[in-house]
């Protein structure tokens, strides 16, 4: 009797192993492109420059030049210094934060050129990693009292204080630098490694404006009022695998503010809704749920569950009603299937890899990428014919 309860224990461990093992999503990658380290910018607001810098990154990888490490803080130090001059002449009637977008990334660049991280990390406070909240109150508090001062006219020096407390939280601008025994400017640099940014654009896709014409996108970090193209939606998701299948990737600017969305399981979903919203606090509407339907929605990240079905309508919905917002971006760098054959997106994110299930990289649905992209940054050669053609690119 003993040996026969050992042999059934035996089979029960082995069939909850088994279970375990085949729970939870199971990814194949179709397309997964070599990328850059992941990066951490921890406690700062700047995933704009992360994503940007990792998608240029990733273009050289692409055109062969090899592996450059970027500096994420150059960026957002000019960033901010171009911010401070537009805050000031439209006396403060326009946003100014560390918040960005990928355009700023190729504007930067443009003007002032790039560096590599080693020549400028930004890292002069004695922290490892970005904490940038006092500096981000510091600078918002110092253009505001320029706006809002009393002597009824700027002083000379207002712009030049503004970079002193740039060069103490980041440090000063590095006219001259030297790398792998060359000595650079920033612009030399950039012209070194042959970044075309005219070779970029944006692409979303909203009702609100007409398909195939460049509108101002209605978001608070587009502090350039900066154009994007606008295409229908199934042609958006056209322009992210053509660019794909062509070995480039896309930064991507998206809403993971979404109960779909969880970092610690490395997946983004749209869970088709199990019931109509109920009027009353949360906890009447989760008692509301039966159980089956509560064990949906804490599951729906580790097996997988029906998705709501995206369409153009639904998304413009949820953009126009603010349950989209402009709160991420990161780096589209692949696609996969999970085991029911449903596509994901493999995204690169900023948060570092210590301890994540896939060491900094997650998998979003093709519905959620549908439902909460804001808009793409994408090389213009990869998208497809006959949309660039629509779109006179």
């Amino acid at each position: 009797m003993a040996v026969f309860m050992a042999l059934l224990l035996g089979v029960q461990l082995i069939s909850a192993q088994e279970k375990t093992e085949k729970s939870g999503y199971i990814f194949t990658d179709e397309i997964r492109l070599t990328t850059t380290p992941v990066k951490n910018q921890y406690r700062s607001g700047t995933c704009w420059s992360y994503s940007g810098v990792a998608f240029l990154e990733s273009e050289l990888l692409n055109q062969g030049k090899g592996e450059y490490d970027l500096s994420e803080a150059f960026v957002i130090r000019q960033t901010y210094l171009e911010k401070a001059i537009q805050y000031v002449r439209w006396h403060g009637n326009v946003n100014f934060g560390p918040g960005g977008a990928g355009h700023d990334v190729l504007k930067i660049i443009e003007k002032y050129g790039i560096v590599p991280e080693e020549v400028f990390s930004g890292l002069v406070i004695g922290e490892d990693l970005f904490v940038h909240g006092e500096m981000d109150e510091v600078l918002n508090s110092y253009v505001e009292a320029v706006v809002k001062n009393k002597n009824r006219k700027l002083s000379p020096v207002w712009l030049e204080g503004f970079q002193g407390l740039l060069d103490t939280y980041l440090g000063p601008f590095p006219e001259t630098f030297t790398f792998k025994g060359k000595q650079y400017t920033p612009k030399s640099f950039a012209e070194e490694l042959g970044i075309n940014t005219s070779k970029y654009t944006e692409i979303g896709s909203f009702l609100h404006h007409p398909f195939y014409e460049p509108f101002i996108l209605e978001i608070p970090d587009n502090w350039r009022h900066h154009k994007i193209h606008n295409v229908k939606l199934d042609e958006m998701m056209a322009v992210i695998d053509f660019s794909l299948e062509k070995g480039h990737t896309l930064s991507w600017a998206a809403d993971v503010s979404e109960k779909g969305f969880s970092w610690k399981n490395g997946v983004a979903l749209i869970p088709d809704e199990v019931k109509p919203d109920l009027a009353g606090t949360e906890k009447e509407r989760w008692e509301a749920l039966t159980k089956e339907e509560r064990e949906k929605m804490l599951y729906a990240f580790t097996e997988p569950v029906k998705e709501k079905v995206i369409t153009q309508e639904v998304r413009q919905a949820a953009f126009d009603n603010y349950t989209t917002t402009d709160d991420h971006l990161m780096e589209i760098i692949g696609r996969a299937k999970d085991q029911n054959g449903t596509t994901f997106y493999i995204v690169k994110n900023s948060w570092g890899t210590d301890g994540h299930i896939y060491e900094g990289f997650f998998y979003a649905s093709e519905s959620f990428i549908r439902c909460k992209t804001i808009y793409l940054l994408v090389n213009k050669d990869v998208i497809p014919d006959q949309i660039r053609q629509m779109l006179k690119l």
